[in-house]
């Protein structure tokens, strides 16, 4: 029986894993669970030492726990729940709502600009889901947009934070792939901003041929006029102070994005301090809701990382290299098999755990992977890593388990039916499928910024 077992153990493993992860049982608890059988196993056929069991807790603690890197994740956290709780991103809205209700399809635009800047300067998609929800949706409806459209692109813009730096989820992806967070945070920027682009030539040019779906509000009248320059200074120079602090420290080589993450969470104190909106009440709650959301990524964080190293010690690696190879597909039809896997995942999965699963299973294939003059090789785990975040945006889309759909669905109520969210998203989420695609057939669109700024 143990010969038998041997090489077999990272298939049986992988399989195990596929099953546990449509069991409905929770991730993490999976995850440890797994690991522990196949480590037991391991050692009892001789694939694994007892010596090497134990120093899991020393890699889950100095790799995950004790990781300075990943300090950047509760600070940037912080910093979005410290924004969102003096109501500095709710100033913006409601300013841009006003500075473009007579434009064709103006509070779309409005909520689609206010969710780009959300995702540049704080990143927290439930967060932003929710408050563009609450503030911008019944508005919407109210003025005569199509239910779908004003749902979709509520919740579209509110997920631009998990591809727009500083994202969360290019904090781990960095850490696991071991590359320079700040080279990814720059890499996955123009993508980010190119989606939300196409996302508002969708709604502009939606809205021109049909305005009965995105009609245009009427005026306002004169005494709203009034203060409207000054408000808008006042409330796009707020965020805009944000961001540079963040991404410019970063970009400019300043700071690194751990650095830059404690700037903008003190940043943003001082911001809802001098604004007059910052008490203990909002301090402890903004703290609490960080704690409560690093306790989760992180129990997934420790449980990927225990399975990732038995994996590994069992001969992950080259089960996964001679597999791909008996495939005979070819590099591309490898690559592309890849992202055909990750869409699919999105559909069951939340980013966290697809991203701490598949990363360190496909990360050595794409080590092994040769693209000739299309990539170089240097290059080529940058250009995947945002292949991977852009394909991770429509997880947060797609049903039947789209996070944003239940944010939006929760937070709106009776506003817009479950149906109607459903019909909205699928324009947007073939949107992030062209992104996806000009970055697969233009690796220049993720790879120009960082080669410039190299340069």
């Amino acid at each position: 029986m143990p010969e038998m077992l041997d090489g077999a153990l990272p298939g049986l493993m992988f399989a195990t894993l596929v099953v546990g992860l449509f069991s409905g049982a929770p991730v993490a608890i999976m995850l440890m669970g797994i690991s522990l059988v196949f480590g037991i196993i391991a050692i009892a056929t001789g694939e694994m030492r007892l010596v090497h069991a134990t120093l899991i807790p020393n890699r889950i603690f100095g790799g995950t726990i004790e990781n300075p890197v990943l300090v950047a994740a509760p600070m940037f956290i912080f910093m979005g729940l410290v924004m969102e709780r003096t109501r500095i991103a709710e100033d913006l809205l409601l300013t841009l709502q006003r500075l473009l209700r007579v434009v064709p399809g103006g509070l779309g635009l409005a909520v689609v600009l206010m969710g780009t800047i959300l995702a540049a300067a704080t990143g927290i998609i439930g967060a932003s889901v929710v408050m563009l929800t609450v503030l911008a949706l019944p508005t919407m409806v109210a003025g005569g947009y199509r239910p779908s459209l004003a749902a979709g692109t509520v919740a579209s813009a509110g997920t631009l934070g998990i591809l727009i730096p500083p994202s969360i989820m290019l904090v781990f992806m960095g850490d696991l792939l071991s590359v320079s967070i700040g080279h990814l945070f720059v890499a996955a920027l123009v993508p980010g901003l190119l989606l939300s682009v196409l996302y508002v030539l969708f709604i502009t040019g939606y809205a021109a041929l049909r305005p009965e779906v995105a009609p245009k509000a009427p005026p306002p009248p004169p005494e709203e006029r009034k203060g409207l320059l000054k408000d808008t200074v006042v409330a796009l120079v707020v965020p805009f102070l944000l961001i540079i602090l963040v991404l410019g420290s970063i970009l400019g080589g300043f700071a690194t994005p751990t650095e830059a993450s404690g700037v903008g969470a003190v940043g943003a104190l001082l911001i809802g301090l001098v604004r007059g909106r910052l008490n203990r009440k909002v301090l402890f709650q903004s703290a609490d809701g960080s704690v409560r959301t690093l306790a989760m990524l992180f129990f997934i964080f420790v449980g990927a990382t225990a399975f990732s190293y038995i994996f590994r010690k069992v001969g992950g690696d080259s089960f996964l290299v001679e597999t791909a190879q008996a495939l005979n597909v070819g590099d591309w039809g490898l690559l592309l098999a890849m992202m055909a896997m990750i869409f699919a995942m999105g559909f069951f999965f939340d980013w966290i755990e697809i991203t701490l699963i598949v990363l360190p299973i496909f990360a050595p294939l794409v080590a092994g992977m040769d693209l000739g003059d299309h990539v170089a090789r240097g290059d080529l785990v940058y250009w995947f890593a945002v292949l991977v975040a852009v394909n991770l945006q429509t997880s947060f889309l797609t049903p039947p388990f789209g996070f944003a759909l239940f944010y939006l669905k929760g937070a709106a109520g009776d506003v817009v039916s479950m149906g109607a969210i459903y019909r909205g998203i699928i324009p947007f989420v073939l949107l992030q499928l062209l992104v996806l695609a000009l970055a697969l057939l233009f690796p220049e669109i993720v790879l120009w910024l960082p080669g410039t700024m190299t340069q």
